[in-house]
């Protein structure tokens, strides 16, 4: 069994969208070596997340933005006294900082329509973090 952690750096350009990720950790999974396991992908910070979802078709993560958006308004939170970012931690909560995907003969385990996005919900940041840990054989 072996065990390697990378950690990809971003930078987001928009307050709420969720970023493609998936090339950056086919790359790691790659470079680790591991042909069979799986690979943990987790958002580090209180207001992002991790998700697989439909990447061909723009809309579905658009649409993804809008129903947390009408699931969870901006403004209107007890905590929005403190920094106004209430509804990003909220979202981030629901969503989950972390997915786990399968590793099959040192491909991911995606279906062809799935791909791995970061979601921003307090952004544009300068630089958020995602771990990304292959373990297998």
């Amino acid at each position: 069994m072996q065990l390697k952690q990378y950690i990809l750096e971003l930078e987001t350009t928009k307050r709420e969208a969720l970023f493609d990720i998936t090339e950056q950790v086919r790359a790691k999974v790659e470079q680790s070596g591991i042909k069979n396991g799986s690979v943990s992908i987790y958002a580090q910070g209180a207001t992002a997340a991790i998700m697989i979802q439909e990447g061909w078709d723009q809309s579905v993560q658009n649409d993804v933005v809008a129903l947390l958006r009408k699931l969870i308004p901006h403004g209107i939170w007890e905590h929005d006294r403190q920094d106004g970012n209430a509804d990003a931690h909220l979202k981030s909560g629901l969503v989950g900082p972390s997915e786990t995907v399968p590793i099959i003969d040192g491909r991911l385990g995606l279906s062809t329509w799935q791909n791995i996005f970061f979601c921003e919900f307090d952004g544009p940041r300068k630089r958020r973090r995602v771990v990304v840990t292959v373990i297998g054989f």
